[in-house]
C-alpha cells in the first residue's frame, strides 16, 4: 500500500510541497481553512480528518500554530504515524510536540527547510532530525525530495537553521539598512557595487578574518559604528543594525578590558 501523506497548511510552503508530492504520484490529503488545495490533493474538513488515515503528516502551518495543529489532530492520529513539523519554530516548540506525544505510538521529526520553497517546491533542501528521521527521508526521497538526515533529537535540525539565519538574515538586514541610507546620501549605486565586490571575494578564510578582526579592533570600531549610526540618523534612517553592531563591539571591548 502506498504511503499516505497529510499536509496541514497549504499556503506558500505547504501548497507547493503538497502539489509536487501529488504530481509525483503520492497519495496526498490536506487541510487549510484559508487556502484551496492544489490539484491532486484530497480536501479534508479539518486537521483531524486530514490525518486520520495518514502514515506521514507534514505540518506546514506556522510557528504559532505548530502546537495547536498537533492538538487538533491528536485524537485521530494512528499508531505508527510520523508527525513531521516543517515550521520555522524555536527548538523548544519542536520539543513540546514530542512531550505532547509522550506515551503514544506516534513519532515526531523536526524538519528545517533550508531554502525558500517557492521555485523549489519539494526539492527545497530539508534537514531532518529525530527518532524516525531516516524513515522520513526514505519516504520523501522516493518522491524526489532533497533530504539530509541530521543526527540528533528533535530540535537539532531547526537549531542549525536558526543559527544560520542569524548570519543570513542579519546580513540581509545590514545590506537593506546600508542601501537605504546610501539612497538618502545619493550614492546607492556605488555602495551596491562595493557590497557585491566584497561578497564575491568571500572564501573559507573570510569567517576567521571577520571574527578575529572584530575582537582585535573592537575599541576602534566602537567609535566608527557610533559615527555610522549618527550619520544614518542625520539621513533620516533609523540605525537598527548599525546600533546593534555598535553594542556588540562595546561588549567585546569591555570583555577584553576586564579579561
Amino acid at each position: 500500500m502506498a504511503t499516505r501523506i497529510a499536509v496541514l497548511g497549504l499556503g506558500e510552503a505547504g501548497g507547493h510541497i503538497a502539489r509536487d508530492l501529488a504530481a509525483a504520484g503520492a497519495d496526498v490529503r490536506g487541510h487549510d481553512p484559508l487556502v484551496a488545495a492544489p490539484a491532486g490533493v484530497q480536501v479534508r474538513d479539518d486537521d483531524a480528518h486530514a490525518v486520520r488515515d495518514a502514515d506521514l503528516v507534514l505540518s506546514v502551518t506556522s510557528a504559532h500554530d505548530a502546537v495547536p495543529a498537533l492538538d487538533n489532530a491528536l485524537p485521530a492520529l494512528r499508531a505508527g504515524t510520523i508527525w513531521a513539523d516543517l515550521n520555522t519554530a524555536a527548538p523548544a516548540v519542536k520539543t513540546a510536540l514530542v512531550e505532547r506525544l509522550a506515551g503514544r505510538p506516534v513519532t515526531v521529526v523536526d524538519v528545517a527547510l533550508m531554502a525558500p520553497v517557492p521555485g523549489n517546491g519539494l526539492r527545497t533542501p530539508m534537514l531532518v532530525s529525530g527518532e524516525t528521521a531516516d524513515r522520513y527521508a526514505e519516504i520523501l526521497r522516493g518522491f524526489g525530495a532533497d533530504v539530509t538526515v541530521q543526527p540528533g533529537p528533535v530540535g537539532t535540525a531547526i537549531s542549525r537553521k536558526l543559527l544560520r539565519s542569524v548570519f543570513y538574515k542579519g546580513l540581509a538586514a545590514a545590506v537593506v539598512e546600508a542601501l537605504t541610507a546610501a539612497e538618502a546620501a545619493g550614492c546607492a549605486e556605488w555602495l551596491r557595487d562595493n557590497i557585491g565586490a566584497e561578497l564575491t571575494g568571500f572564501d573559507e578564510r573570510t569567517v576567521d578574518r571577520l571574527v578575529d578582526g572584530t575582537h582585535r579592533h573592537a575599541r576602534r570600531r566602537v567609535d566608527e559604528m557610533a559615527a555610522a549610526s549618527a550619520q544614518l540618523r542625520d539621513l533620516g534612517v533609523r540605525p537598527r543594525v548599525a546600533t546593534a553592531a555598535h553594542d556588540l563591539l562595546v561588549a567585546l571591548r569591555d570583555q577584553d578590558e576586564t579579561a
